[in-house]
């Protein structure tokens, strides 16, 4: 297959390009020559251009676009979150369709359905909330709608949504609280006994590369591990493998939500460029519980879970101890 590929510079762009330019043709967007070299090394085609300027002529002869790319950054303005997550998607699905692609996978979220509350037992029929806090949700949840509005007979959609995708590669879970616990800043909230489920990277990818052929034109499917665990007891597990002790410092989980929005708004009030110390997504994600079946995944994509959490974790401890001989 001749496969496009957008955000192949991320976690998970760049995996999936791994993983697929062994066995297909793939050619990725690069949106700045800093990223061509290391696209280039995974084994893709470079295309240079980005989601604003993205057109026909970019996808020639291109079966299946895999969009990876997205605003994930937990703060921005409104605009550069619809600009990034939902009007790049529309401008992308244009030019798939004007080029001929035949199916569009689109890597979402179970942000989606979440404005903050517990999740459990859900399953990809859970409706999308009436509306939510969060603009990373609000807008993922816009670009699904997006995806799933543009499926045809000659154009199929498939949305897969990963939770906490972690594995080696990541670049967000690890270093952000690698960092936090590091400079003291660090707390679980309420605790941190919620259930939830993770997606190791290389499950991710396994269900992109089932999706090439397998699923169901225009529907949802959540992608996950082998069942849900504890946060605080992941978490604990997963910096570990990079020698950090997570503190057992914990803070009520009203009071951090609701410093949270205070700090947001004052934020948002006095137009502040920087990151806020602590966001509504953040504080909300990292206090709920978020249980989910993945049955309809086995059932139309035959996914099953290919690495399993404990190996996983046994398998980055080994990394970091063999760096270290």
């Amino acid at each position: 297959m001749n496969i496009f590929v957008t955000g192949g510079s991320g976690f998970v762009g760049g995996a999936v390009i791994s993983a697929l330019s062994t066995a297909h043709d793939v050619v990725a967007m690069s949106r700045r020559a800093e990223t061509d070299n290391d696209i280039k090394k995974l084994g893709a085609t470079v295309v240079r251009c980005n989601l604003d300027d993205v057109s026909e002529s970019h996808l020639t002869a291109c079966d299946v676009v895999i969009h990876c790319a997205a605003r994930v950054e937990q703060w921005g303005s409104r605009e550069d979150f619809w600009s990034a997550n939902v009007s790049g998607t529309e401008r992308l699905i244009n030019a798939a369709k004007l080029a001929g692609v035949k199916r569009f996978i689109h890597i979402s979220s179970e942000a989606t359905i979440f404005s903050g509350q517990d999740m459990i037992n859900v399953d990809e029929s859970y409706p999308y909330p009436k509306s939510t806090p969060f603009l990373y949700s609000e807008t993922k949840q816009a670009a699904e709608k997006v995806v799933l509005a543009a499926c045809g007979a000659e154009f199929e959609t498939i949305i897969l949504r990963p939770r906490m995708i972690w594995g080696p590669g990541d670049k967000t879970i690890v270093p952000e609280i690698k960092t936090m616990v590091e400079t003291g800043k660090f707390a679980w909230i309420g605790g941190g006994h919620y259930q939830t489920e993770t997606t190791h990277i290389d499950n991710l990818v396994h269900a992109v590369t089932l999706a090439l052929n397998n699923g169901e034109s225009g529907e949802c499917y959540f992608i996950l591990d082998d069942g849900s665990v504890e946060l605080r007891s992941f978490l604990t597990q997963l910096l570990s493998t990079v020698g950090v002790d997570i503190p057992d410092k914990s803070a009520p989980k009203w009071l951090v939500r609701s410093l949270s929005v205070v700090v947001e708004n004052s934020w948002n009030l006095l137009r502040l460029s920087s990151t806020a110390p602590i966001t509504k997504f953040a504080a909300f994600v990292m206090s709920a519980n978020f249980t989910v079946s993945s049955e309809k995944a086995a059932r139309e994509l035959s996914y099953q879970s290919q690495v399993s959490r404990v190996e996983g974790l046994k398998a980055l401890a080994e990394t970091k101890q063999s760096s270290a001989l």
